[in-house]
């Protein structure tokens, strides 16, 4: 084993403990914990960038708000399940001035995070349908979405969107769409982990091809408006947040407060039913559900089940970002381009030493500097290379666990790599590099 900046004794004796071989089969939070434990042992700290957390600082707006509403008592209330009035109406305002799609407060829901909001969406749409129980997902994309499924024993499939961009996704998708048994499709736009942002037209498609096959889009927003090639934090003013909203009546969004808003500790999000969906009736869902109805089956079947509602404090905290950002008093977008700085910056790290953009082409121009970015090292696959970039203090995930054809690459997250660690990577990546070559 030449020299490396972790000792490889310690590296060696974690990944043996945890078995899980390679290290870069772990999911996640299993990676994380690898981590934390090697930087326990040795007390050298890494390069993090497995994970997506905020590195930013919490909204100021929300932590006010919620400290306000602490004072207030309301921590010793349940909240109403369909959410506090304040946010329920912020909300339908955010939809409208950043979507640019009319909703109303009522078709607004609480959730304890988008992960919340992906299950409730999921015990909800797939059950619709007693011959149609699984969903699509348009890779690659959050790998715990599709554990989701496993867990409530629902059948998914998947492809590579990558591949299939434009005029291509259409007769993809319904490839896909007629050998399964779909309820739902997912995807995530900005994408994670690749970055690239579906357009106009491709939403387009997918919300022609949900009407055409009676298939319900469950479109995650974790990173609202974070296609940093666009200005999109003015309210009201073109241009909108792409989204499949305009195309379709078929949809769910999840909107996150952890990303933009910088607020995942309080584990508060948005789940968006389409007016359309809300009053639908499903006879299928009585087998689950007291009513027929989508939304009342989604808030007092499956939201009531999952938690009996969101944090009550945590509601007035996203109350009070949505209004400032909606009354123009609040830019979050500012704030966010950090991440896209540190980006552009890293990338170049990277690509100095060796490494290889994987997803470098968003159609016909150069990927978006945002919150990941993907990579790859001649003579590597991915689950080996995130285990061997563990002894040079650099962590990041396998793209093949995203669900990725891209089993070479990894996904790195910007977010938690300060800029005075910037030094400190260049000479791991030189080291790194050095110990192992490039053939001419």
């Amino acid at each position: 084993m030449k020299s490396t900046p972790i000792p490889s004794e310690v590296v060696n004796e974690v990944i043996d403990a945890f078995g899980i071989h390679p290290a870069g089969k772990a999911t996640i939070r299993e990676l994380v914990k690898i981590v934390n434990d090697i930087e326990g042992i040795t007390g050298e700290e890494y390069i993090r960038m497995e994970m997506g957390v905020p590195g930013l600082d919490p909204t100021f707006v929300g932590t006010e708000a919620e400290m306000i509403a602490l004072r207030q008592g309301v921590a010793s209330k349940y909240p109403n399940i369909e959410g506090i009035a304040p946010l329920k109406e912020e909300a339908a305002r955010f939809v409208n001035l950043f979507l640019d799609v009319d909703v109303k407060p009522m078709n607004c829901v609480p959730t304890v995070g988008s992960m919340m909001g992906g299950m409730a969406a999921f015990m909800v749409v797939n059950r619709s349908d007693q011959n149609r129980t699984g969903t699509l997902f348009l890779d690659p994309g959050f790998p715990v979405q599709k554990q989701q499924c496993l867990v409530l024993g629902h059948q998914f499939g998947s492809f590579d969107l990558y591949d299939y961009r434009g005029n291509k996704l259409r007769k993809k998708m319904e490839e896909e769409i007629e050998k399964g048994q779909y309820s739902s499709i997912l995807y995530s736009n900005p994408n994670n982990p690749s970055w690239i942002c579906l357009n106009d037209a491709e939403l387009k498609i997918i919300g022609e091809i949900s009407m055409k096959y009676d298939l319900t889009v469950i479109e995650d927003l974790a990173y609202f408006g974070m296609d940093f090639r666009k200005d999109l934090s003015q309210p009201g003013v073109p241009p909108f947040q792409p989204t499949v909203a305009k195309y379709t009546d078929n949809y769910l969004l999840l909107i996150s407060s952890s990303k933009a808003f910088s607020y995942a500790g309080q584990r508060i999000g948005m789940i968006i039913i389409s007016p359309g969906l809300y009053d639908r009736k499903y006879k299928d869902l009585k087998r689950y559900y007291s009513s027929e109805k989508f939304g009342h089956a989604m808030i007092y079947g499956a939201l009531y089940a999952l938690s009996a509602g969101a944090s009550h404090t945590a509601q007035y905290a996203l109350a009070a970002i949505f209004k400032a950002v909606n009354n123009g008093t609040y830019n979050y977008i500012e704030e966010v381009r950090e991440y896209g700085a540190k980006a552009t910056i890293l990338k170049g790290l990277f690509q100095k030493y060796g490494f290889r953009i994987v997803y470098n082409m968003d159609l016909d121009e150069p990927i978006a500097d945002g919150f990941y970015f993907t990579l790859s090292y001649p003579g590597f696959d991915g689950p080996q290379l995130v285990e061997k970039l563990l002894y040079y203090g650099i962590s990041a995930i396998s793209l093949g666990i995203t669900g990725s054809t891209r089993t070479e690459g990894l996904r790195a997250c910007v977010s938690q790599v300060r800029r005075d660690q910037f030094k400190v990577l260049e000479e791991r990546l030189s080291l790194f590099n050095k110990n192992h070559p490039i053939p001419e």
